[in-house]
């Protein structure tokens, strides 16, 4: 494919910008994208398409499904533990400890004070509710023995009444 460039100061050589009306001003300043060989912007439209097709072939299909992730990181071994701390309204703490599929200890008896504190050390996301739970459970043990003692108050009465 060869492209004829003409610039201003040439005259056109062709028959075609020599027959052109001396009304109308021959165009003497195109360039390698205005026409062809043909000179037909036919042709010049074909030959654009003809590139634009070339393009997408030079470029490599996208593979389909996911990318696969590029990571130089090495990839670390989990352990995967499971501690459950379960506790009772009278402030009872039991826990389990379970490796995978694995139980390392079931129901051993822990003291609140305990659960406290591995709670604040842990978080203190952890440690507020944790601590509410084990506040009521104090509170309800405090009003059990103020109870009792009244009881306990009553039931010394009751013997003095009979001793005397």
């Amino acid at each position: 494919m060869t492209v004829d460039v003409l610039t201003h100061e040439e005259e056109p050589a062709t028959a075609d910008a020599a027959a052109a009306p001396a009304s109308q001003p021959a165009d003497t300043s195109k360039t390698e994208n205005d026409t062809t060989e043909t000179g037909s912007p036919a042709a010049d439209t074909a030959e654009k398409t003809e590139a634009a097709d070339e393009k997408p072939a030079e470029e490599p299909k996208p593979k389909r499904g996911r990318p696969k992730a590029q990571t130089t990181a090495k990839k670390t071994r989990t352990v995967e533990l499971i501690l459950t701390v379960t506790g009772t309204a009278d402030g009872e703490w039991q826990a389990e400890l379970k490796n995978g599929s694995k139980w390392v200890a079931k129901g051993l008896e822990i003291p609140a004070a305990a659960v406290s504190r591995a709670a604040k050390e842990l978080h203190q996301d952890l440690s507020g509710p944790i601590d509410e739970v084990i506040n009521a459970a104090r509170e309800a043990q405090a009003a059990k023995v103020a109870q009792l003692e009244a009881e306990l108050e009553r039931a010394k009465q009751a013997l003095a009444e009979l001793d005397s």
